[in-house]
């Protein structure tokens, strides 16, 4: 069987990454997952990208927000609130069980990668997610008015809206691979990217020391996170305008170019198909809002699909 290995962040990496579950054989697909943006709040490991994926393959996540628990309480919240906590961080209940079993694991030896098999076990999730690396790595967004920021005070507590002049991501210098990580990646006939942020989601995986020439060596299908002129959730679009750059897919396809093989956009970009081919890159056109379980599984199939044939013109 064909060997998927799967890029991701939050959101809209995790709507794809369900539909891919979906479609494949659990055993030929893993996940490998952005942790740039990990941090520790109120002494607890969090992990939002890990989570959000885990969740969405659990079927436990909270469909409208797309991020958090089904169902939730947020009685400990509203404690805190009671007690005039910093608690810009909304953390639920159910959801804090998961980053106390995490820091539970952690504390007791067990690295980024074998804390997260232990809590899929514990969910349910039967697919493979893999941390980018077990170690520490922090993207810091460069803001016009706080200057830096770790990642989820510009994305949540100040909810993007502080104007972005640069990020970079601390650790990144020391970060490996993990070995089973690097072995799956090995062995892996195709490379998916999920429509997640390119700068703030996908970049700091390719960053990890040889991942992305580990990448580039299989046939790799990225897909856009820009429909028309926006993103469906993020800050992506709007990086693009503080950039001076008009937000389009054609220019997520310039971000990977030299490394990925062909780049799926909606319909509503199919004027710059032609752009896209000249950078050397097999465009194709589809529906990429994916907004129920059978739009994911439908795109999902699509992707593959796709990439299987250019994997077969190789």
């Amino acid at each position: 069987m064909t060997k998927v290995v799967a890029l991701a962040g939050g959101v809209g990496g995790a709507k794809l990454v369900y539909g891919l579950a979906k479609i494949l054989p659990k055993e030929d697909l893993t996940v490998i997952v952005n942790t740039g943006d990990d941090f520790v709040h109120f002494g607890l490991n969090i992990s939002p990208d890990l989570d959000t994926v885990m969740y969405n393959l659990a079927e436990i996540s909270n469909e409208q927000t797309g991020w958090g628990r089904l169902n939730e309480t947020w009685n400990c919240f509203e404690e805190l609130e009671k007690m005039k906590s910093d608690n810009w961080f909304r953390l639920g209940d159910r959801d804090l069980a998961t980053h106390l079993e995490r820091t539970k694991l952690l504390n007791s030896g067990l690295n980024l990668s074998e804390a997260t098999t232990v809590l899929c076990k514990k969910l349910g999730v039967e697919t493979v997610i893999k941390p980018m690396s077990d170690e520490t790595i922090q993207t810091i967004v460069t803001t016009q008015e706080y200057g830096d920021l770790p990642f989820q005070e510009y994305f949540v507590k100040h909810h993007f809206e502080p104007r972005y002049i640069s990020h970079r991501f601390f650790g990144i210098y020391s970060a490996k691979i993990n070995a089973d990580t690097r072995k799956i990646i090995h062995d892996a006939d195709i490379v998916i990217i999920c429509p997640s942020n390119p700068w703030l989601s996908i970049l700091p995986i390719l960053a990890v020391e040889d991942m992305k020439q580990l990448i580039s060596s299989k046939v790799c299908v990225a897909v856009s996170p820009i429909v028309g002129n926006r993103a469906l959730k993020g800050p992506a679009a709007k990086m693009f305008h503080e950039m001076n750059i008009k937000p389009s897919a054609f220019e997520v396809a310039k971000i990977y170019q030299g490394m990925i093989d062909g780049f799926v956009l909606d319909n509503l970009n199919s004027s710059e198909c032609d752009l896209i081919r000249a950078c050397g890159i097999i465009p194709m056109l589809t529906d990429t809002i994916l907004k129920d379980k059978y739009s994911k599984e439908r795109l999902a199939k699509e992707v593959f699909d796709f990439a299987s044939q250019l994997k077969k013109g190789n």
